[in-house]
């Protein structure tokens, strides 16, 4: 039966392709696929939820995707441009147009939260240190929290410190989020009040968001729904 996300799309070129990927890791004296032929489309502006039990492959598909993996077998392009074969150089212009949300915040708490969110601007050529602290500011309004933008991220709630990570990840306004597990150390509260903002932002700001969890809270939010079991297609 066809995908009736793909039939809604069907007029639209996806801004991601995954094609005949699959990915294998060593394990003790042999190797384990734990991708096997995955081919999945991701289209401009939708929310897709990425489940599975752990061991599944979701963290992998999510990793090859943000080129944070080499691919192995298969292809990937993300708006026209193909991760396969792709240079270290073409690859970290790609990686730097894309936002990615963790689990563990990696915030450095060295740095003031405002700090914190201009840091993916340091490399940008158009950008001068006045221009990404009122770009720093006016994300952190986007998500709620420029009050704080003064504070160490030490002196932040787990919820507020993932608003900041939001908020760094929108900085350099990508057309695609990768978030992994981004509710899983928050308490129900503070994990709905990230996922609103992560639908805010698919759905005034037009980000493609490919999101992996566990959390069953927070699936009301996505479009579509993926569900990899072994490394295989089960749902979509």
């Amino acid at each position: 039966m066809p995908d009736p996300q793909e039939q809604l799309f069907e007029d639209t070129a996806p801004i991601i392709s995954v094609r005949n990927v699959r990915h294998s890791y060593k394990e003790g004296d042999g190797v384990k696929e734990v991708l096997h032929g995955i081919n999945l489309d991701f289209y401009p502006g939708e929310i897709v939820i990425i489940m599975g039990p752990s061991g599944s492959g979701k963290s992998t598909l999510l990793k090859l995707i943000g080129a944070q993996l080499t691919i192995q077998e298969g292809d990937i392009t993300i708006d026209g441009e193909n991760l396969q074969g792709a240079t270290p150089k073409k690859l970290m212009c790609l990686r730097r147009n894309l936002g990615f949300i963790f689990q563990s915040h990696h915030l450095l708490d060295s740095i003031s939260v405002l700090q914190n969110v201009q840091l993916p601007l340091a490399f940008a050529e158009d950008a001068t240190a006045e221009s990404s602290r009122i770009e720093a500011l006016e994300v952190l309004k986007t998500v709620g929290i420029a009050d704080q933008s003064a504070k160490r991220p030490s002196q932040l709630s787990g919820g507020q410190r993932q608003r900041v990570a939001i908020a760094r990840a929108l900085i350099r306004k990508p057309g695609i989020v990768l978030a992994d597990e981004p509710t899983a150390s928050l308490d129900q509260k503070s994990g709905r009040e990230i996922v609103e903002i992560i639908k805010k932002m698919a759905k005034e700001l037009g980000v493609t968001v490919v999101l992996v969890t566990h959390d069953n809270r927070i699936l009301d939010i996505a479009d579509r729904i993926v569900s990899l079991v072994d490394g295989k297609l089960v749902s979509f």
